[in-house]
């Protein structure tokens, strides 16, 4: 660990309801909290079920306990499953010990306590250091970074900004390696004020725009393990590569070609340029990256110009209104001006799949998996063969998504297998979650007081949307499922979630966990109040739930759920940590990512820490005598946000995500030096951790 003496900084002002600064609510999500929730839909809680439930209760009971945990036959690449820092000697995939119940003591790390500071706190007798970070190059011969004169043709080359989701993919064995990966990070959205010098938001210039439009989107660049535990960067000229708001990508599935995807410059409805917002995402079996296009809302300009009351209906449900864009894009591009191109939007909000092993593919954006604010996508092989993916869409009172192909995936790494099993999310069954709580209504009061059975808990069930060229849903036809997602949805009366972000199977014991960031609206007037599966008003810490699917099969359309967590000071009556003592917990707040190390514990990254602390990355079993222990594995540097967990057996990834974005920072006022110290400009970066 560094020996250089912490910075404390200032506890500054934050004129946000969370911890997140108000210059990042405006520039990652446009603000959302601060505008109406989108969904106005009327369903209704059906907390009040009991009778219905448990009558039912012993057969589900009974059903759910085969699940058997184990992988079965899901394999997939580093950075999806991985095992514990500093113990074993795999890289990702191999498959440890403990049997895959994560129930043994074997996160042996002294918490990180609570912290202001301005650097990356790791425990005690763990060393870290930069992998890579905004500008530094991806291609040969990029330039070196020059922050005061950077250009738009030098960022298409190097590493662009507010890196999030990480994901590390094996290279094919010719190179004679465990210890190379290809690492590919998303860049989710620009802070132009921390980026340039005397930054007019009113008045961008051409450049900036363009170098903002290269700074977006994805790099992928090849790594390897230092002999000292850490990773460094190889400017590879086959595989490493940028992928921007200009890329070329292909449509695909049953929604491609519709008549809501075409625009002038693409007739076809098939070919997009351009990614945006990239938020989290994941590694599939077969070794390509999807990654999920969430607050692309925000980019787009002049809603109030449209006069169609349906498309305005349908531009409101995804949070699209008012002028002029935030950044201004569209006086120098005319698709992001909707009186001009009005099904341009359309072309966002999708999963996204590139494949890093096949530098010259064309990546892709799957209709099948429906549009919405994509936190991500994260695959699960049923033991039958056939893949699911689990979704959340990122906003207040929305909801869980699950999609299951028609096709089993073809096992071995041969190029026809993998070509096959890049189409395998094209065609296959959407579905959206419903779910049910199994205590008297009365018993949810919003106190956070855990209910006369001992847990927050129920039965649910996933509602098929449309299946190809079939809807599931009257009044929408299959190409306006996909494309109009959210309002199909509120039509079959799913469960409203408090902001389901990163959602993520365990390859070990087949469940499903889904951070639930926040939510400070429910509860308010003319909104849902408490459910038992969203136990309090103005839910400022956010909670963690747990999903068994009948019999352990992830295809099935029934599921028994749990709340793991229901974040905040352990010392407040309204949390809980699955049972654990709460006096030996750390404190956590505004889960957002997850991921899982090879004993099956479960890894929790935070955005937006309303306890007044630094955002971190945390740890919990979720089985055993230790199921609810959260311990704090390390903290990010302040005004920063903790994405995109990759825990191996030798190191853990973090992608430390807009540092010192505080208010009353900007460019011209850095109030954060990481990682280069002095008086740098802070830049985002992905951090190696591991044992020393």
């Amino acid at each position: 660990m560094s020996a250089d003496k912490p910075r404390l900084l200032p506890l500054l002002p934050v004129t946000n309801t969370f911890g997140r600064s108000a210059v990042t609510c405006r520039y990652r999500c446009g603000d959302a909290c601060s505008h109406d929730v989108p969904n106005t839909s009327d369903n209704a809680y059906f907390g009040d079920v009991v009778a219905e439930v448990v009558g039912r209760r012993t057969m589900l009971k009974a059903g759910a306990v085969l699940a058997v945990a184990g992988a079965g036959a899901a394999t997939v690449g580093a950075g999806s499953a991985a095992a514990t820092p500093g113990r074993g000697h795999g890289h990702g995939h191999g498959h440890g010990h403990g049997h895959g119940h994560g129930g043994r003591d074997d996160l042996d790390f002294q918490p990180v306590a609570p912290n202001t500071e301005d650097r990356v706190v790791a425990p005690r007798g763990y060393d870290q250091g930069v992998v890579i970070g905004w500008g530094d190059p991806v291609l040969p011969g990029a330039p070196r970074f020059d922050f005061a004169n950077q250009s738009a043709a030098a960022q298409a080359m190097q590493f662009g900004y507010n890196n999030d989701f990480c994901g590390l993919v094996p290279l094919p064995r010719r190179w004679g390696s465990q210890d190379r990966w290809l690492m590919v990070s998303n860049h989710e959205y620009t802070t132009e004020s921390f980026m340039f010098l005397g930054y007019d938001d009113e008045n961008p210039t051409r450049e900036q725009v363009e170098i903002a439009w290269a700074a977006h989107g994805l790099s992928v660049v090849m790594v390897e393990k230092e002999r000292r535990g850490g990773l460094q960067v190889r400017l590879d000229r086959h595989y490493n590569r940028r992928i921007t708001v200009n890329s070329e990508f292909e449509v695909t599935g049953p929604a491609a070609g519709s008549d809501y995807l075409k625009t002038s410059a693409d007739p076809s409805g098939r070919r997009v340029f351009g990614t945006l917002n990239n938020c989290a995402g994941g590694v599939t079996p077969w070794g390509t990256i999807l990654s999920g296009e969430e607050n692309y809302n925000q980019y787009f300009a002049n809603a109030d110009q449209v006069t169609d009351p349906v498309t305005k209906q349908r531009l409101a449900r995804y949070g699209i209104s008012g002028g002029a864009s935030g950044r201004r894009w569209e006086r120098f591009d005319d698709r992001f001006d909707l009186a001009k191109e009005p099904n341009e939007v359309n072309r966002f909000g999708w999963v996204v799949e590139i494949d890093p092993l096949d530098p010259d593919s064309t990546p892709v954006k799957h209709t099948a998996l429906g549009r919405f604010k994509h936190e991500g996508a994260n695959v699960i092989v049923a033991r039958d063969g056939h893949v699911v993916a689990y979704m959340g869409d990122d906003e207040r009172f929305d909801y869980i998504y699950k999609f299951v192909s028609d096709k089993r995936m073809k096992r071995g790494n041969s190029r026809y297998a993998r070509e096959y099993n890049k189409r395998l999310l094209d065609s296959g069954t959407l579905y959206v979650a419903k779910f049910r709580g199994d205590s008297p209504a009365d018993e949810i009061d919003g106190s956070g007081q855990v209910p006369s059975d001992g847990e927050f808990d129920g039965f649910g069930e996933w509602i098929p949307l449309a299946r190809n060229d079939r809807s599931f849903v009257d009044g929408f036809t299959a190409e306006e499922v996909y494309v109009f997602t959210r309002l199909a949805a509120d039509t079959v009366g799913p469960t409203k979630m408090d902001r389901p972000e990163d959602v993520e199977p365990s390859l070990r014991s087949r469940k499903i966990y889904a951070a639930l960031t926040n939510n400070s609206q429910r509860g308010n007037p003319g909104t849902e109040g408490p459910t038992e599966m969203n136990p309090r008003p103005a839910n400022r810490h956010g909670h963690v739930l747990e999903i068994e699917e009948f019999w352990g099969d992830n295809t099935a359309r029934r599921f028994r759920w749990k709340l793991l967590l229901v974040c905040g000071d352990p010392e407040s009556p309204d949390t809980y940590f699955a049972g654990y003592d709460k006096s030996q917990v750390s404190p956590i707040s505004c889960p957002d990512n997850v991921a899982f190390d090879e004993r099956g514990n479960l890894w929790i990254s935070t955005d937006g820490n309303a306890l007044g602390q630094n955002d971190g990355l945390f740890a919990v079993p979720v089985e055993g005598r230790e199921r609810g222990h959260v311990k704090q594995f390390l903290t990010v540097p302040h005004g920063a946000e903790t994405c995109g967990p990759v825990v191996t057996d030798d190191f853990v990834l973090v992608s430390v995500q807009h540092p010192g974005e505080l208010d009353g920072a900007s460019a011209d006022n850095p109030l954060s030096h990481w990682p280069d110290g002095g008086d740098s400009q802070p830049r985002p970066a992905v951090v190696a951790v591991w044992k020393d």
